[in-house]
């Protein structure tokens, strides 16, 4: 952890806020809204949360909190659900949220500059006249790009337009030493020096601090059909699901909701889908082709046992039928009141999702535990929305022991712990089973960039791997 003493931390806060004069805060109801509080992850706060305006104002912050020994957390809009806004060690929380200019638009290169507080809802709402889109949908419309690209967020889409690793196409950031960098120009490839982009997309903010960033557009397609299907069993749906893939059909979006699910989700919002493991899923392309790819795609499903399929091209039909998967969060948050809950995910081989959501539901059932699954199963990646209630310990020690058999599951079917949420806290304590040696390296990263570990101290790395 950073060795900054109490009294020279108070000096380090004290010249942090007559530097920012007025955007800075010490409110227990400040730090507390700057740390973890979507899920049971413990919040651990900061001891105080600045407002940068300006790239050069987060350098001098890095470079100050250097000078102090203080830990540096960035916090975009708190979306992430593996802790990765706790501050464990206390320091500064550096709000991105006053850094939310969109820089530049380019429909010609079919990219766009934004800074790193810019949120997912605020960007697509600036291209809506362009034709353009961008693709990464986390399902929290507020959160940051610059937090999206930290996590290496992915989303519905990811099965067409890939994840944030593949649609950012550089960045600047400001490293533990209050250098800024730029990790590569605007080309659409380059093979020149080191992937410094991709190494710092999906560090958590444990190697520096992005203050803007690059990332591609695509075209509106011509048509969006959206359908809809039911199951008798989440093993036939995760089939047809896999079997939709390898078809090549023109698939944007395919989530799986099992019938727990479906069943709060119909609670919350009177929707009367049937209480059965169902697929909901997009198709872009032409209106031909996204015609007759939902015509090969309802063969498929007929195939598995496949009911009550449907489909809605028009906007109104398709949020409708899109309104349980965007509403899986909070409709299980509302169904159990005053429980605590557990987002985790993994990602397994296409050729291996049917067998390893099959073994979950299993488990969970076995385990007495109440824990939805949600699936992004076009690219094998699925989430157990794990209900905690916090005063029964026999129950948490029974949710910690599905987590480790969850993890183990994923890694069986050589998968991995995590498929867009990431390690932060939460899941610092699989990464070795993961990647093993690996970790050395990664730490040798983290002492070379940060050699005080004053960025995000206590994210990624277990307590005997941390750097």
């Amino acid at each position: 952890m950073p060795d900054g003493q109490p009294g020279e931390r108070s000096a380090g806060i004290a010249a942090l806020a007559e530097l920012l004069p007025g955007r800075v805060a010490t409110g227990e109801a400040v730090r507390a809204h700057h740390a973890n509080t979507l899920t049971a992850v413990h919040p651990c706060l900061p001891d105080a949360v600045a407002w940068p305006e300006s790239a050069e104002e987060i350098a001098t912050i890095v470079r100050l909190a250097a000078a102090y020994a203080m830990p540096i957390i960035a916090f975009g809009a708190g979306t992430s659900l593996e802790g990765h806004v706790n501050a464990p060690f206390g320091g500064v929380a550096v709000d991105f949220s006053r850094m939310n200019r969109i820089v530049a638009v380019r429909p010609d290169d079919m990219d766009c500059t934004v800074e790193a507080g810019v949120t997912q809802h605020q960007l697509s709402s600036e291209l809506r006249s362009t034709g353009l889109f961008f693709p990464v949908d986390p399902g929290a419309e507020h959160a940051t790009l610059g937090g999206m690209a930290a996590t290496r967020a992915s989303g519905t889409t990811t099965v067409r337009y890939g994840s944030m690793r593949d649609n950012v196409v550089s960045l600047t950031a400001v490293l533990a030493s209050g250098d800024m960098i730029r990790t590569a120009r605007r080309a659409r490839k380059s093979s020149t020096g080191y992937d410094l982009t991709r190494l710092l997309v999906g560090s958590e903010g444990t190697l520096g601090l992005i203050v803007d960033l690059t990332v591609r557009l695509y075209g509106v397609p011509a048509s969006i059909l959206a359908a809809v299907a039911a199951f008798p069993t989440i093993d036939g749906a995760c089939r047809a699901a896999t079997a939709a893939i390898q078809s090549s059909l023109g698939l944007a979006r395919i989530e799986l909701l099992d019938a727990a699910q479906i069943r709060c989700v119909n609670a919350r919002e009177r929707l009367g889908l049937d209480e059965a493991p169902t697929l909901f899923l997009e198709f872009h392309g032409s209106v031909a082709a996204c015609r007759e790819d939902f015509a090969t795609f309802e063969a498929l499903a007929a195939g598995e046992g496949g009911i009550g399929i449907k489909a809605a091209a028009d906007e109104p039909g398709r949020r409708h039928l899109w309104k349980a998967r965007h509403d899986a969060f909070w409709a299980v948050k509302t169904s159990w009141p005053g429980k605590q809950v557990i987002v985790t995910d993994v990602a397994v081989p296409l050729s291996h999702l049917a067998a390893a959501v099959t073994e979950t539901a299993e488990d969970i059932e076995r385990s007495q535990l109440t824990a939805p699954i949600v699936g992004h199963v076009g690219d094998g990646n699925f989430h157990c929305i794990v209900v905690v209630d916090p005063n029964d310990r026999g129950e948490r020690t029974r949710i910690d022991a599905f987590l480790d058999r969850l993890a183990e599951r994923a890694l069986r079917f050589d998968g991995t712990i995590s498929g867009e949420h990431g390690i932060g806290e939460g899941k610092a304590r699989f990464l070795r089973d993961e990647h093993g040696r690996g970790v050395d390296a990664m730490r040798a990263i983290k002492r070379a960039l940060d050699p005080q570990n004053i960025l995000n101290p206590g994210k990624i790395f277990a307590s005997s791997d941390r750097g």
